[in-house]
């Protein structure tokens, strides 16, 4: 986390930090291991999930993508009946609408290379306050690409510094996202964001098999409208009429400018389905 002048008002009081088993009154008294695996070597998942005035959102599906993502790293199953004690735990007494909740699952200690972590596995659940995301948003195409086949596609690991890089580059562009190709040349996802695109009524968005994640928000609305999977080259992608991105935090949010190119200023479809996405959320916490 980089310090500023707010940051200390935060951890003293906003930040709330369950590890290990306890619930922290001073989240700076809330380490682990200088050799556990997670720190090493990024050994590790984790979920990000939305908090609203109800609570937290679709817990269910989060902890199920964990423990997917924990097997395709070889981790012990995680305990869910403990991540749910740990997340009511940080949640109780909370003070503000909106927060960002995060699960971390390592590996634990372990040795100084990439052998397998010696454990036990390191569980920490952290919640923050957060700010709404901006409806409308521009994206950059990242100068990388993403490997669709490689051991981490499709699994929410924290070995993120791609991602850090890459969305700084979008913020050195005047962009709020940047957008992975594959190494086919295909659209495939941002940094922490699916992407669909929307041509007339139809709404598109890259199959699995391009090597995005299968993000919750993703998930949601095909299940809750008429979405299409389809492989998209970034030229076809910029004829699109709408695009918008999805992601916990950031729910749906509409596209104006991708690279130099701008959409038009009728989001319809794109404000459609916020607002359906919307309140089916509402119905229902943990759909």
């Amino acid at each position: 986390m980089q310090l500023t002048a707010s940051t200390p008002q935060l951890l003293s009081g906003q930040l709330r930090v369950w590890c290990n088993g306890r619930l922290y009154d001073d989240p700076h008294q809330a380490t682990v291991a200088s050799t556990d695996h997670g720190l090493i070597v990024g050994d590790g998942v984790f979920e990000a999930l939305k908090v609203t005035e109800r609570g937290a959102f679709a817990v269910h599906r989060h902890l199920d993508r964990l423990s997917r993502s924990a097997a395709a790293l070889g981790l012990v199953p995680p305990d869910h009946f403990q991540i749910r004690d740990a997340i009511d735990a940080v949640l109780e007494g909370r003070d503000f609408p909106l927060g960002k909740l995060r699960i971390t699952y390592t590996g634990g200690r372990g040795p100084l290379g990439s052998e397998a972590p010696y454990g036990p596995t390191t569980l920490i659940v952290a919640l923050a306050p957060a700010d709404p995301a901006p409806p409308i948003s521009s994206i950059v195409t990242a100068p990388w690409t993403r490997n669709e086949h490689g051991a981490l596609a499709g699994v929410k690991s924290i070995s993120y510094a791609e991602n850090v890089r890459a969305l700084r580059y979008a913020a050195e562009h005047e962009a709020g996202e940047a957008i992975f190709l594959n190494t086919a040349g295909h659209l495939c996802e941002g940094t922490g964001t699916n992407i669909f695109v929307v041509f007339d009524d139809t709404v598109v968005t890259p199959p699995l098999s391009s090597g995005p994640l299968a993000g919750i928000t993703r998930d949601l609305i095909m299940e809750w409208s008429r979405v299409e999977e389809w492989d998209l080259t970034l030229q076809e992608a910029k004829r699109a009429d709408e695009v918008f991105l999805t992601s916990s935090m950031r729910n749906i949010q509409g596209i104006e400018r991708w690279d130099d190119h701008t959409f038009g200023p009728s989001h319809s479809v794109t404000a459609a389905l916020g607002r359906r996405f919307a309140e089916c959320s509402e119905d229902d916490l943990d759909p």
